[in-house]
């Protein structure tokens, strides 16, 4: 029998490994990006067009290569970070397996220009499915340039795969400010489709985090700082009252490497117990320094995954790390019971130095003068007696002797109070047959009455019921009707919405004063997509900025508090993508909208908004499910409760 294992050529092995590296345009940002900071670059351009699909360059000024590396560089397992085994345990560098240039060689058109400092000419490569075409030398500048052009020119099926621009730009944008982030000491710019989208000076972590999101982000940063012998915190986390309903802005960096770790996730949650609202998460921006011997990096092709040596020790500096910095500002209210806060200095009065108080002395007073008010009411005694009382009715009464006593002021006699005895003058106290023959009439029948009168029968029969602030129960001919007051509701705005949308001319009310909102640049670049649908559903938009819009109207059935829990919603629920044809656009747009605006489960509702939402449900096309495809209410026959008795 004839052998039938083989080595597959080195072209189809670079195809192979490029699946688990290159998944999308943004895979070779990150990479690229990754090789230019390890070539200690201080100034690095990223350009891309069409998302990446067309067109991925970055330009560094990093080291360089020679003729001989600008070669070697894209064979697979060719890489100058580590030499042998022992390395991956102190590993300083991003990249280390040597696999990125090989992969992105084999799946795409790339050209590479380098040139070292030292040298006076450069190398220019060309490069089309692992097959090199041209090697030049060219005058260059010191550094690397690589454009890596048509992605998946020849895997067509992996190319059909790619989402929309706008989802894959997004998902370039957060490699670059991934990389951006863990790195302020370098200048970084953003190039696409020939504008400019990002252009961040070397600064600090505050100046980068506050130029990458928004300008609105210095003010909702707490510092964290902590210094043990196992790890090194540094960071940001955003107060409690700026917490999202999305995960976007939540960024762990560990020696300068982008990951994702739940368990570390789990104790800035922890942190911030009690302080924020159900479903909301906290942003925050931690650098975290460890030594490299205690992380296992080696765990996971996109090197988003670390395993710790302590996790359990990590996870409790970190936790209390985030709480002090959280009382230290005064954003997490302290409980100490002897603390008084009255006699807190207040900030005006924190830096002034006491003064003698000044003190003025009247020395013209005399406490033995009669006042005017004494004056007035100076009494006029006569005759003789003994045991003279002041009473509530300005009059003197004598207990005995002779002689009266009365107020200058007050000469008008007040008529004694009536006491408790006066109000049973006049009633009957004779025996029972007095009594009988009184004009009053006594109802001596027997009276029986029932629990519910019939009025009250029939009333209650038409009425509904809320039960645990979470269902409506409606009766019916055949039994009674149990309703999700939320999925309900979700039902009736859906339709609403959509039908605004769609057939009918959305009304709008115009704000006194218009709403500023802040968002980051990727949520504004969603929102601009997002306002022709918007404006459709009663939103007006007066202006809008790279980093907040104005709005001045808004639809007739959201509240001004509510504009922002909208819009923050859409953008969570279209993080993904925003659909290609405009109904999919509004349907995805309603449901969002439904979702955010709808009662919630535990709000009280009272029998008029009881019977509105039941009445509003079953006018509606398709009252069995929500928008999202569960079921809005269920129906219990008579005969099904009478089963339940039966034993």
């Amino acid at each position: 029998m004839s052998s039938i294992i083989q080595l597959l050529p080195d072209h189809v092995a670079n195809q192979i490994a490029a699946g688990e590296v290159v998944q999308r345009p943004a895979s070779v940002v990150k990479e690229l990006l990754e090789n230019a900071v390890d070539a200690k670059a201080t100034d690095i351009k990223l350009i891309i067009k069409d998302a990446g699909k067309s067109l991925v360059q970055v330009i560094d000024n990093g080291s360089g290569m020679s003729v001989t590396d600008a070669r070697l560089c894209f064979e697979r397992h060719a890489t100058s970070k580590i030499r042998q085994a022992e390395d991956l345990f102190s590993l300083c560098t991003k990249g280390f397996r040597g696999e990125a240039l090989a992969s992105i060689a084999a799946i795409a058109h790339m050209e590479m220009k380098t040139k070292q400092d030292q040298d006076e000419l450069g190398t220019h490569i060309i490069i089309e499915g692992s097959k090199f075409v041209s090697q030049e030398v060219a005058v260059l500048p010191k550094g690397t340039s690589f454009a890596v052009k048509n992605l998946f020119f020849n895997i067509p099926a992996r190319r059909n795969f790619l989402k929309s621009d706008t989802v894959e730009f997004r998902h370039v944008m957060d490699e670059f400010q991934r990389v951006a982030l863990a790195h302020p000491n370098i200048h970084f710019t953003f190039y696409h489709n020939g504008s400019e989208m990002y252009n961040l000076p070397a600064a600090g972590y505050r100046q980068r985090i506050v130029g990458i999101m928004s300008g609105k982000t210095n003010e909702k940063l707490v510092p964290v700082n902590e210094d043990t012998e196992i790890i090194n915190v540094q960071g940001f986390v955003c107060k409690p009252e700026f917490a999202k309903k999305n995960r976007g802005e939540q960024f762990f960096f560990v020696n300068d490497r982008f990951i994702k770790s739940g368990y570390l996730h789990h104790a800035v949650m922890a942190a911030y117990d009690g302080l924020l609202k159900d479903g909301s998460q906290p942003s925050y921006f931690l650098f975290l320094q460890v030594p490299p011997n205690t992380i296992d990096i080696n765990i996971h092709p996109t090197k988003t995954e670390i395993k710790f040596d302590d996790e359990q020790a990590l996870y409790a500096i970190l936790r209390a790390s985030i709480k002090h910095s959280l009382g230290q500002f005064n954003v997490a209210p302290v409980l100490d019971f002897d603390r008084d806060a009255n006699l807190d200095t207040p900030y005006h009065y924190k830096d002034l130095e006491a003064e003698t108080p000044t003190i003025q002395v009247d020395g013209t007073f005399n406490p033995f003068t009669d006042d005017k008010t004494n004056q007035h009411y100076s009494k006029a005694n006569s005759g003789s007696g003994s045991g003279s009382s002041y009473s509530s009715g300005s009059s003197f009464s004598s207990g005995s002797g002779s002689g009266s006593g009365s107020y200058s002021g007050y000469n008008k006699r007040v008529e004694p109070t009536a006491t408790w005895e006066s109000l049973y003058v006049g009633l009957d106290t004779g025996s029972p047959e007095t009594i009988e023959s009184s004009p009053f009439t006594f109802e001596n029948e027997e009276v029986t009455s029932s629990l519910f009168n019939d009025n009250e029968i029939e009333q209650a029969s038409q009425g509904t019921y809320q039960i645990h602030k979470k269902y409506i129960v409606s009766p019916i001919k055949s039994g009674m009707v149990i309703v999700d007051q939320q999925r309900a509701h979700q039902r009736i705005l859906y339709e609403q919405f959509l039908l605004n949308m769609t057939v009918n001319q959305a009304s709008s009310q115009q704000l006194l004063f218009p709403l500023n909102l802040f968002y980051s640049s990727d949520e504004m670049t969603l929102i601009e997509e997002l306002k022709p649908s918007l404006e459709t559903t009663g939103f007006v938009f007066e202006d809008a900025q790279t980093d907040h819009i104005v709005i001045s109207g808004i639809p007739v059935n959201i509240t001004e508090s509510e504009v922002s829990l909208v819009i923050e919603q859409l953008l969570s629920d279209l993080q993904d993508g925003i659909p290609a044809n405009s109904y999919s656009q509004n349907d995805t747009i309603a449901k969002s909208m439904a979702k955010s605006l709808a009662v919630k489960t535990g709000s009280y509702l009272t029998e008029k908004e009881q019977d509105n939402l039941v009445n509003g449900l079953f006018a509606c096309k398709d009252p069995n499910i929500s928008p999202f495809q569960k079921p809005t209410f269920i129906t219990m026959r008579v005969e099904d409760i009478d089963k339940k008795f039966a034993l």
